[in-house]
């Protein structure tokens, strides 16, 4: 026992005293809080930053003259010219369009021409107003009061969601819950990945470099591999730990900077208290220590049966592919359905549980025997990839100048003492 402390405290210490482990503690709370306060201000400003966009309109339908309305930074004018002559202007300005409307426009496609590709926001505000404008020409031909119609339109019906409690009701908070939900993936995702990594590219270092023939001569290969990866592991907590620190911090900080009432930065803060970040930050650091214990055996199994790390590709593709499916399906499926069937299965097998799970936390439906029985399987699942990884390492370790294959690593787990 006293050697494998021995292991995690070189480890530890030898990786919290690189200048870039000190410099990342800091950077990266300022990095998210200034891309958070960036992306505010890009979202707030994005009208005035794009350019004024001309169309000129060519209807030979008759249908739409002088029925386009200008919206801000579009402006619709009639092409007093023949297709040819304003095709031909296009060349001199990349914010000027040309709008063909074919007499048979039902059957015919209307075409938008321009010197650069059209941006979506173009083609979807043309695309609206004419549909609106045909709807509009439509219903009066057969005598509908469009007017009475534009009336009811009016009364626009909002849903606010509300969440009942045993203390009562309350707001749900979709959006911020959902957000919560997608950053916790994102992290626990990249998190596994690169402490993961720093696991294999010590065994791979260490075992280039010879210098683990003279470890092994004191330690047993298990006791380095457990070491290792407590060790790093250890780094992994203690900087995540003075990442909530300093962003708690800084989120004190910038809610007194926009302390007015009426500041967006202030009511989105006050929406964030209300989610319980508490049992979410503790679910998030017992997926990642379990999540990394599993995934870094395996990362140091990987180290352990290559010469470089240019060689690990064949293996850590297949080891990975939960893990990339589960976080390619968080952001774009699994925070739309936390409770589907497949949300559910998903943070429930031990190689896909870290990423799926904390997409579903935040939202507060999962129910208590699915946590726990996530949990005891993900105990189970580091226990058993720790014995398999140990087995493999103790052989691999040690060879060199042999390429390895799933074949040959299967012969090494079967290898006796």
């Amino acid at each position: 026992m006293n050697k494998v402390l021995l292991i995690i405290q070189r480890e530890y210490i030898t990786r919290v005293r690189k200048k870039s482990f000190i410099v990342m503690i800091f950077v990266v709370p300022l990095l998210i809080l200034g891309m958070s306060g960036l992306i505010a201000l890009v979202a707030k400003n994005t009208s005035e930053l794009s350019s004024q966009q001309v169309v000129n309109i060519i209807d030979n339908s008759n249908a739409f003259a002088g029925k386009f309305h200008n919206v801000k930074n579009i402006k619709f004018q009639p092409a007093h010219q023949s297709l040819t002559d304003a095709k031909a202007g296009l060349q001199d300005n990349e914010d000027l369009s040309v709008l063909l409307i074919p007499a048979n426009y039902t059957k015919v496609p209307v075409q938008i021409f321009s010197k650069k590709k059209p941006s979506i926001k173009l083609t979807q505000e043309v695309e609206n107003q004419m549909n609106t404008i045909a709807t509009t020409k439509s219903m009066v031909e057969h005598h509908i009061d469009t007017t009475f119609l534009n009336t009811i339109k009016k009364n626009k019906i909002s849903i606010s969601a509300m969440e009942v409690t045993a203390t009562g009701t309350k707001d749900a908070n979709v959006g911020p819950t959902m957000l919560v939900g997608i950053a916790c993936a994102i992290f626990i995702y990249l998190s596994l990945f690169i402490y993961g990594a720093q696991v294999m590219r010590g065994v791979i270092e260490e075992k280039t470099s010879r210098i683990i023939e003279v470890i092994i001569s004191s330690v047993k290969p298990f006791q380095l591999m457990l070491g290792k990866i407590i060790g790093v592991g250890l780094v992994g907590l203690t900087q995540f730990t003075a990442w909530i620190v300093l962003s708690v911090i800084a989120t004190k900080i910038a809610g007194q900077a926009f302390s007015s009432p009426q500041s967006p930065m202030l009511g989105a803060l006050a929406v964030l208290q209300t989610i319980p970040f508490g049992y979410i930050l503790g679910c998030f650091l017992f997926y990642f220590i379990t999540g990394y214990l599993l995934y870094s055996a395996l990362f140091a199994a990987v180290g352990s049966a290559v010469d470089s790390e240019t060689e690990t590709q064949q293996f850590m593709f297949p080891i990975t592919l939960p893990l990339l499916f589960t976080y390619i399906l968080s952001v774009s499926v699994l925070f739309q359905a936390p409770d589907s069937p497949l949300a559910v299965w998903l943070s429930i097998i031990p190689f896909t549980a870290p990423v799926a799970m904390m997409v579903r936390i935040p939202f507060g439906g999962v129910a208590t025997w699915q946590l726990a029985l996530s949990m005891s399987l993900m105990v189970i699942g580091f226990l058993f990839t720790t014995y398999v990884a140990a087995r493999i390492y103790r052989v691999g370790v040690l060879m060199y100048g042999k390429k390895a294959s799933f074949k040959e690593l299967a012969k090494w787990f079967f290898y006796k003492e």
